[in-house]
């Protein structure tokens, strides 16, 4: 069952409040994995919205999987975010207000590789070198990553 397609069926457009799980990913020179998000053409952190019935380690493993070909192996909870940071209008005028709970991992499997239409690019980057133009609800998450390291 697509929960975001049921919902967005009775609601329309109106804000709603979704929870999100995300995976901040790093190879073993420590760069992080970004996508580039087809939707926006912004950077953004793998993860995605929670489907019913699953709990948020599953979210992060299933999305995390679909939209990079990575199978994390071991999170860490790294923060939870929510508020007025976390509001997000789709470029279609879908509205959200997410409940972003977010991981971090340096363990993974399988090859990095496209599996979905949500992406256009997987890059990993030095922390120095993380692009400005990043997705508004992974902001706050990329500013209290560079604080902590």
């Amino acid at each position: 069952m697509d929960y975001i397609k049921y919902l967005r069926s009775l609601v329309g457009n109106k804000p709603v409040i979704l929870c999100v799980c995300g995976c901040l990913i790093f190879n073993e020179n420590r760069e992080i994995l970004l996508q580039k998000r087809s939707d926006d053409g912004k950077w953004g952190i793998p993860g995605g919205s929670m489907e019913l019935g699953e709990t948020i380690e599953e979210t992060v493993y299933r999305e995390v999987l679909e939209e990079t070909g990575l199978t994390v192996k071991e999170l860490k909870l790294f923060n939870i975010y929510s508020g007025k940071s976390q509001h997000h209008i789709y470029p279609n005028g879908d509205e959200v207000y997410f409940v972003n709970i977010m991981f971090k991992t340096n363990k993974y499997t399988g090859k990095l590789q496209i599996k979905d239409n949500e992406s256009t690019e997987l890059k990993f980057f030095k922390m120095d070198e993380i692009p400005t133009d990043i997705t508004k609800p992974c902001q706050n998450v990329i500013e209290d990553l560079k604080i902590s390291r």
